[in-house]
């Protein structure tokens, strides 16, 4: 399996059979960042597969519907929240009929497409987190889930942000989670990766990756600093910058 961080939360995830795609968008889509993420480029002969998890400006982009026209076997999972009306569609140049290939997801439901199964978690913000059960692996992809802590939000607003963020996780207890995309988002200052910290004591998980960081990757530098578990340690990813490649499990 090699998992490509394209850039912000956006991960390629290429397995023997299929390519994943979570949370794409354009570089110029977000402005006050200069982001440099490249999709790798994807085999004809693999089935497509791309999930947003959210309608956000930095997890959904409009364009990856125009992808149908390149790449026949390609299928779309989207969180609801994104719109998608006919007149709109063709007023950006896409025929309505892509459709047929999305399927809507909402919180806390089961999919099937193809041979996989999908299961989503309700966000802490707005949209859908994605556990994918494929070639007998495990993929879970937060978008937008997290404790979304604030300094000067006060207890009360925290600490309801932290227990919706508990309750979706104890959700995932029983899960054996092969490689998971967690946010570490600098913007929270201290509580950057408090949702990080959570997620590697409670949830069973051999490979995590962090995401959201607004290209500032320094919250998991220092959070591996101060931990002394080295066997703990080990199934975080230390990203220093887009378009890197791994090659996990």
């Amino acid at each position: 399996m090699i998992v490509t961080f394209v850039h912000h939360s956006c991960f390629v995830v290429e397995t023997d059979e299929r390519m994943l795609i979570f949370d794409y968008f354009r570089n110029e889509n977000v402005r006050d960042y200069e982001f440099s993420g490249v999709l790798p480029e994807f085999p004809k002969d693999k089935p497509i597969y791309v999930f947003s998890s959210h309608f956000h400006q930095d997890h959904f982009d409009l364009e990856i519907l125009k992808w149908a026209k390149d790449y026949e076997n390609i299928h779309y999972i989207l969180s609801k929240t994104i719109r998608l009306g006919d007149r709109y569609l063709i007023r950006n140049g896409i025929d309505p009929k892509v459709k047929e290939k999305i399927t809507f997801t909402k919180p806390d439901k089961k999919y099937s497409v193809d041979d996989m199964n999908i299961r989503t978690l309700k966000s802490t913000d707005v949209g859908v987190a994605y556990l994918v059960y494929t070639e007998e692996k495990c993929i879970y992809h937060a978008g937008d889930l997290n404790p979304w802590k604030w300094e000067g939000a006060g207890d009360i607003v925290n600490g309801k942000e932290e227990k919706a963020f508990r309750r979706e996780m104890h959700k995932l207890e029983r899960e054996q989670i092969d490689v998971a995309f967690v946010p570490v988002d600098s913007r929270q200052q201290h509580f950057a990766t408090d949702g990080l910290d959570y997620f590697m004591k409670n949830i069973d998980a051999r490979v995590i990756f962090p995401m959201h960081m607004w290209q500032d990757y320094s919250p998991v530098q220092k959070y591996k600093a101060k931990a002394t578990n080295a066997a703990f340690l080990s199934r975080l990813v230390t990203i220093t910058g887009e378009n890197e490649a791994y090659e996990v499990l």
